[in-house]
């Protein structure tokens, strides 16, 4: 089995099934869309009425004899205004409505596809890219709101302007008729055959857009890294790679796909000569009037511009649909196992931790973790060490059920945590990670994320405890100073110490550092480390470092190689081991 963590639902690639699913977003709003088919109707039939009153103008004109009969010709002339006026206000009418109701279907899907990233397991996260899911986001629902809005009109526009064009042509002259016979079974082969080849080139448009915003997003948060490196030529060739790979799928898209227009347009056009052919013969003979035949030709014209539009926005139509199918692609990513039946929910923790036999990889080729066995009792000091990729981070992700295990069982309080319920246990736990996030609001707004009901008192005393107080007062606006985007406008030691002052004010029973002081310097580090012991009293603290020296103080310390604990002790017992802890931390001063 693949990841485990990642599987998917097999979803054909195929035009019927995203169509049916936009449907079902739209029949959502279906008084909107029966509102919206009224008024189509409505200003189609108007539209239609037109030809046929210019066929009665004209035939006020007696040939031959160069007389008008002026008053019926002013007569239809103003019937024409009438009818032409109306239709175009209920068009517009309909342009309104269509808007709204994109719009609404529009924020209903992306409403969904935002819940279901939050519910999605954090595997889905380390295995795609943020450029991705912010392109199906953004660029892919705006594709299908566009379409929504502008091609759904022409369609039901093309439907009713064609039955009613043909069933007026049909009443002025049969035989006429008889040539469409030939050339909209034309139309449609050579739409169908060319409509075939584009579907799979707008599908690769979508995923070369989206693999290329996922380079630059990858890109601008790593541009002190890449100018660091002197990368600058290599990324832009690398950018210029995937631009082009971009741009080619967009152009092969929209040229095969503008081919599709002018081929119908071409057989439209050809059906027209015929028709003006054979009417003269008609008219020779007494079988049409002058203006019959004029009415015929606006009708035939009316008939074919409409399937000329429509080829037209098929290659919209085409990219809407793949757009469409990569948001449902989303939408149907399993979210987290639901929790448990008799789950229970974590209310008062004492802190008590226990790992027993636990085993798990990310997949099933590598175990990552091998029999682990821990026990992290109430209110201890925990601090795993280890080399890198001996399975540290991956303890903190099963510890928080970002990931379940594969065998053993992880007990808080002597309840297995895959008893309890995900939300409550990970409010159990106050968290600061080596990769500090910070959102777009008040510096008191950050510290007390987690605790929606915190005082301005409470976030003082942990602004103090993290040693950030005082440089959060020498702030022009102090508590209330906006942070931009990740917190950009401060350095990363202050993001990280704000991050600190944000689990101490959670009211948690355990406590999770991994790599949490990288960011400070060393006198920092240690303050912060004896103001934690004192706020963490009777609480569980996992910490996880890679600098040894910040943990000598911790009660128990577990040295982590290849997934098992292969020493654990106390600082002083594991340096007279001389052993593998030894080793690491000696390794520091060399």
């Amino acid at each position: 089995m693949a990841d485990k963590q990642n599987q998917k639902y097999e979803k054909p690639k195929n035009r019927k099934g995203t169509m049916l699913r936009l449907g079902a977003y739209m029949m959502k709003y279906k008084f909107m869309l029966l509102l919206a088919l009224a008024l189509t109707v409505g200003s189609n039939v108007m539209a239609l009425i037109g030809p046929m009153l210019s066929g009665y103008a004209i035939d006020a004109i007696e040939l031959g004899e160069g007389k008008v009969d002026f008053p019926r010709v002013f007569y239809y002339a103003g019937l024409m205004v009438v009818f032409y006026l109306f239709s175009s206000l209920l068009s517009y009418a309909l342009a309104v409505l269509m808007i709204n109701i994109s719009r609404k279907v529009v924020y209903r899907m992306r409403h969904d596809v935002f819940h279901r990233l939050l519910e999605l397991p954090v595997g889905y996260f380390d295995t795609h890219q943020t450029g991705d899911i912010i392109s199906r986001i953004s660029y892919d629902i705006d594709t299908v709101n566009t379409s929504l809005s502008n091609d759904i009109v022409q369609i039901l526009t093309t439907v009713i302007t064609v039955i009613g064009a043909l069933f007026m042509m049909v009443v002025i002259s049969p035989k006429l008729v008889l040539i469409f016979a030939f050339t909209v079974p034309l139309s449609i082969v050579i739409t169908k055959y060319l409509t075939s080849k584009t579907r799979p080139m707008f599908r690769l448009r979508s995923r070369k857009l989206g693999e290329l915003n996922g380079f630059v997003e990858e890109m601008i948060s790593g541009q002190k890294t890449l100018k660091a490196y002197n990368q600058e030529e290599n990324t832009i060739a690398r950018f210029d790679g995937k631009n082009e790979e971009a741009v080619e799928a967009y152009y092969k898209a929209e040229y095969y796909g503008s081919v599709v227009g002018p081929s119908v347009n071409f057989v439209n056009n050809l059906s027209l000569t015929l028709v003006s052919t054979f009417g003269a013969f008609l008219f020779l003979h007494g079988q049409l009037s002058v203006g019959k035949i004029s009415s015929f030709v606006l009708y035939a014209r009316k008939f074919s511009g409409p399937i000329n539009e429509a080829a037209n926005i098929i290659s919209e139509l085409q990219s809407a649909l793949a757009a469409a199918e990569r948001v449902f692609n989303m939408i149907d990513e399993l979210p987290e196992p639901a929790d448990s039946e008799n789950a229970i929910a974590l209310e008062h923790t004492d802190g008590d931790v226990r790992l027993e036999n636990v085993s798990f990889g990310y997949n099933n080729d590598i175990t990552v973790i091998k029999n682990l066995n821990l026990h992290a009792a109430r209110g201890k000091l925990v601090a795993v060490v280890g080399p890198t990729g001996a399975g540290k981070t991956t303890l903190i992700n099963l510890l928080m059920r970002f990931y379940d295990i594969d065998d053993g069982n992880i007990y808080v309080d002597n309840n297995d945590i895959r008893d309890i319920t995900r939300s409550s246990l990970r409010r159990s736990y106050a968290m600061v990670l080596q990769d500090t996030w910070l959102f777009q609001g008040t510096i008191f707004e950050n510290i007390a994320y987690g605790r929606a009901d915190a005082t301005y008192d409470e976030v003082v005393a942990a602004a103090k405890a993290a040693k950030i107080h005082s440089y959060i007062k020498r702030l022009p606006d102090g508590y209330d100073t906006i942070l931009t985007d990740d917190g950009t406008n401060i350095s990363k030691g202050q993001k990280q110490l704000l991050t600190i002052a944000r689990a101490m004010l959670m009211d948690a029973r355990m406590l999770i550092l991994d790599e949490a002081t990288s960011n400070v310097d060393t006198r920092t580090e240690i303050q912060i480390q004896q103001a934690m012991r004192r706020l963490m009293e009777d609480k569980t603290c996992f910490v996880i470092a890679h600098r040894l020296s910040t943990i000598k103080n911790a009660d128990v310390i577990l040295v982590v190689n290849h997934g098992e604990i292969v020493e654990q002790g106390s600082h002083k017992e594991l340096m007279a081991k001389k052993g593998f802890y030894s080793q690491l931390y000696n390794a520091q001063f060399e």
